[in-house]
């Protein structure tokens, strides 16, 4: 499979030096000034986010990137740092570990709007831009990749806002049929 596909979680990891070759700043609107790193995407990816930002704004539909790009070094800070203020850390199914995260393959994006003051929330979903979003990601090659009532599945909790290039096939057809990444791949090699 190629890497647009490639799973990407707590048991298929992506190594330590990992760093996407073909990253390029985004140019749809971000909550993250410019230069930053968490602008960061893959070309392709990056691409077809911004054609879906551009269709939103032709339907009157406000979306911000959050956050996209994270090194691996980066995950583990906020790792660390997330798990210092939990009481149990190892039922948290919010934040991934490192080399566990998405972010670091610059192909998922958090997705945020001025309804929920541009945070990252389930609220998100109920909101017009979320809806939107749901309903649109696929045709620009996303996935909406930690469905609800997926956690068992995933490994982490819904998380409306985070959208993830899988190519415009695979982003329709998992989303046509309901599964996830991880159960697509098992499908596979089954």
């Amino acid at each position: 499979m190629n890497s647009y596909v490639r799973l990407i979680n707590k048991e298929h990891l992506l190594p330590v030096s990992y760093v996407p070759k073909d990253m390029t700043e985004a140019i749809f609107p971000f909550c993250a000034p410019k230069g930053s790193s968490k602008k960061l995407m893959r070309k392709e990816a990056a691409d077809w986010a911004a054609l879906l930002f551009a269709q939103a704004r032709w339907d009157d539909i406000y979306l911000f990137g959050a956050s996209a790009y994270r090194s691996y070094s980066r995950q583990q800070q906020l790792y660390e740092e997330r798990m210092a203020l939990l009481n149990h850390p190892e039922d948290n199914p919010y934040i991934a570990p490192p080399g566990a995260s998405e972010h670091q393959s610059g192909l998922a994006l958090d997705v945020t709007c001025a309804g929920v003051g541009y945070d990252l929330t389930e609220e998100f979903a109920y909101t017009p831009e979320g809806k939107w979003l749901a309903r649109n990601a696929a045709l620009f090659g996303f996935i909406l990749r930690y469905p609800l009532r997926k956690t068992e599945i995933t490994g982490y909790a819904w998380e409306p806002w985070h959208i993830r290039y899988v190519t415009r096939s695979l982003a329709l057809y998992l989303t046509l049929t309901g599964l996830t990444l991880e159960e697509f791949y098992q499908m596979e090699a089954g």
